[in-house]
Parts: structure tokens; sequence; C-alpha cells
């Protein structure tokens, strides 16, 4: 049986953006944004080409340009700002926040009913960049990071990111809903308040388009779903294994591209977060923590990361037209899962997307999989037992 989760409370930004807090327990005490900001215009500021070559969407956002870059502490955006003067977060404080970016890489501007991203119709084709981006703000504590959570709160970011999955999926055009972190300046990270983003987008991504293409072909040919197999091998086998407990299961993926790479599944086939039972939910907050403090503990200083939900729909979708009942059939053999990955390859050492990997997608991986598997174990073991 599915959760229900605690609706949000709203409110408006400067701007007309939307801003919606989840709280622990009483929400925050919200006030009024004063600042000055340009009003919105009515259309989109970005646009999608369609790339002929490889079949995909690039997603063209020149106003991201003038995004904030490294501000000084006393300038935070993602700071509580009671005053409603220097902050995106005009309140007291908050526990976990999420509202629409202000220089988004899909624009909400065409947010009516009946949206549907038009068919590419060859080399030039160009659309407005209709979806959504948002923010997600993890704490108040500026110098936090999602590790230092507790597992109640932990499990609050689920809940908001399952709030926002089901409310994205269910908007006209949306195909995916994407929610990932960075972290760390190697990563390219220019806000250090502990934080994360959603995007909406409205056509399957390149890489999952390829994914669900592989497990239909899975399917096809052994009758069962790819990813339910891929996590029966590695927990027959184990060696790959870091966490598994009674509704998850977190391992080093057998062919892993990147340095420290970990895949979280819940044990049970979902297809999205709003899929989890209160249980499931619970359980993947902890086992989500651990893994991320295993990241901190693997070396002399906290491991720079990003941790990107693949979500999919499910058949049992409500849908409003024809589209989206193909889309929700084409996602099907979708699994929800994480996958965290980090570009530091050892204490010292940065792994740069170079000739082979940037200019090919060809991936050469410096430290075998079952290594990193021990010595995330051995992390896990230096930071105490599981949550």
């Amino acid at each position: 049986m599915t959760r229900t989760v605690a609706a949000p409370t709203r409110s408006t930004l400067a701007d007309g953006r939307e801003i919606l807090f989840f709280a622990l327990a009483a929400p925050p005490r919200i006030h009024e944004d004063r600042r000055d900001l340009p009003a919105r215009a009515p259309g989109s500021p970005t646009e999608l080409r369609f790339d002929t070559q490889l079949g995909d969407w690039v997603m063209m956002a020149p106003t991201r340009q003038e995004r904030t870059y490294k501000p000084p502490r006393t300038m935070c955006p993602l700071c509580p700002d009671a005053d409603g003067l220097s902050s995106e977060i005009p309140a007291n404080g908050y526990d976990v926040a999420v509202f629409e970016n202000r220089f988004p890489s899909l624009s909400s501007a065409r947010a009516g009913s009946g949206f549907i991203l038009p068919p590419p119709a060859g080399y030039g084709t160009a659309v407005d960049g209709y979806g959504r981006c948002e923010v997600v703000c993890f704490s108040s504590d500026h110098d936090g990071s999602f590790s230092k959570l507790t597992a109640r709160h932990a499990r609050l970011v689920i809940d908001a990111w399952t709030e926002r999955t089901r409310d994205l999926l269910g908007r006209d055009g949306i195909e995916e809903v994407h929610c990932f972190e960075n972290r760390g300046e190697e990563i390219g990270v220019t806000l250090s308040h502990p934080h994360g983003q959603i995007y909406a987008y409205p056509f399957l991504t390149h890489r999952t388009a390829t994914v669900l293409t592989r497990a239909r072909g899975h399917r096809h040919a052994t009758g069962r779903n790819l990813f339910s197999d891929i996590i029966a091998r590695e927990t027959e086998e184990g060696e790959r294994v870091i966490v598994r407990t009674e509704h998850v299961t977190a391992f080093v993926p057998f062919a892993a591209r990147w340095p420290a790479e970990v895949h979280i599944y819940p044990n049970r086939h979902c297809h999205n977060l709003t899929e989890l039972t209160d249980a499931e939910a619970d359980d993947l907050a902890r086992v989500y923590l651990t893994v991320l403090r295993a990241y901190d503990a693997l070396y002399d200083c906290p491991l720079p990361y990003i941790a990107s939900w693949h979500q999919y729909r499910s058949t049992g979708d409500e849908r409003s037209n024809d589209t989206r009942s193909d889309s929700a059939a084409t996602q099907s053999e979708g699994y929800l899962h994480a996958e965290m990955f980090s570009v530091r390859r050892s204490a010292d050492k940065l792994k740069y997307l170079a000739g082979s990997e940037s200019a090919r997608d060809a991936f050469v991986t410096d430290k075998l999989p079952e290594q990193v598997a021990t010595d995330l174990r051995e992390a896990i073991a230096r930071t105490g037992e599981l949550l």
C-alpha cells in the first residue's frame, strides 16, 4: 500500500514564482518577498533544439549565464530571510523548501492545458523550452549537507521529491521527472548551501530512452524485468553489495563507469517515488544516508558527487490524452532507483572526461568495482552500523 504525503504550505515570490514548504512539525512563518525582481516574460526564455544525429533534444537557456555564482555567505539566496530582501526563501526558517528556479533550463511559461511537445521535423527543429525546473533546499543550515540530516529529515526530503513527482508527472506535456543533487565545487556547484534540483522534461531523455529500449529487449528475450534480474544477480554474488535491508539494496554495479558509483534500488518493483510504502520510504532514507556518509568517510575530505533518481511512469497513471497513455506503456519496464557517483578517483586525483569518454561516451574505469565496494563497506564500518 502506497503512502500519503502531507501537502506543502504554498506561497508566491516577488516575481510570481511558486515556493513550497515541507515541515517536520509546524510550518515555518512565511514573510513577504520584498525584492524588486523583474517580472517574468510571458513567453519561454528557453528553447529546445533537436539534434538529428543523436535523436535528442538540447536545452538552450542563455539566461542561465546570469545565475548566482558563488555569492558570499551573507548573500546566500538559499538561506532563510525573514526580511524578504536578500533570499529566495522569505521565512524565519524551514525544514525543506522547493521553489521554481529563477534561471531555468526549462520554463513553465507555457503551462496551459493541452501542451504536447511536437515531433521533430528534421534538421533545424526548434520549439519553446516548456517544462519546469525547481530548486530543493534540504535544510536551512547553510553549513549542513544531506549526509548530516537525521533519518526523519531525509525521509521528509524523499516525501518532498514524491509530492513534486506526483504533481509534475500529472502536468500536460511532462514525460520525465528527474530529482538530483550535485555536491562539491569539483562537480561545478556554485551555491554551497545544501540543495538539489528537479527537472520536469517534455521529452524522455536520451539516457532514459536507451535504458528502456534495453529493458524491453530483455523482457522480449527472457520474459523478465531487466532491473529485477540485475538486483537478483548482484544479491546472489554479493561481492559488490554495499548494504542490503528488508526493503532496499545498494551495490556498486558490475560495469561501473564512475569512481565510487553506487546504485540503490527498492527490493520491490516500483516505477517512481509515489509508489513506495511508508516502510520502503523509511528504509530508502536510511540506506541513502548510509551511502552518503560512507562517501564522506572514504577519504580525508567529503566526496564530491552527483546523485540522480531514475523514475518512470506507471501504467496506472491518470492521463488526459492518448500520448501520455502511450508514454506510460513505454515506461512500464522502468524501475525506480538512485545512481550516485563521484569524479574523485582517489584521495588526491580527479577523473576528467577526456577524449574517449567525452567524444565517444566510451568510458575507461580506473578502479575495479569489486575493490570500490570493499572500500565503501569499510567506510560504512568506520561510520558505525547502518542507521
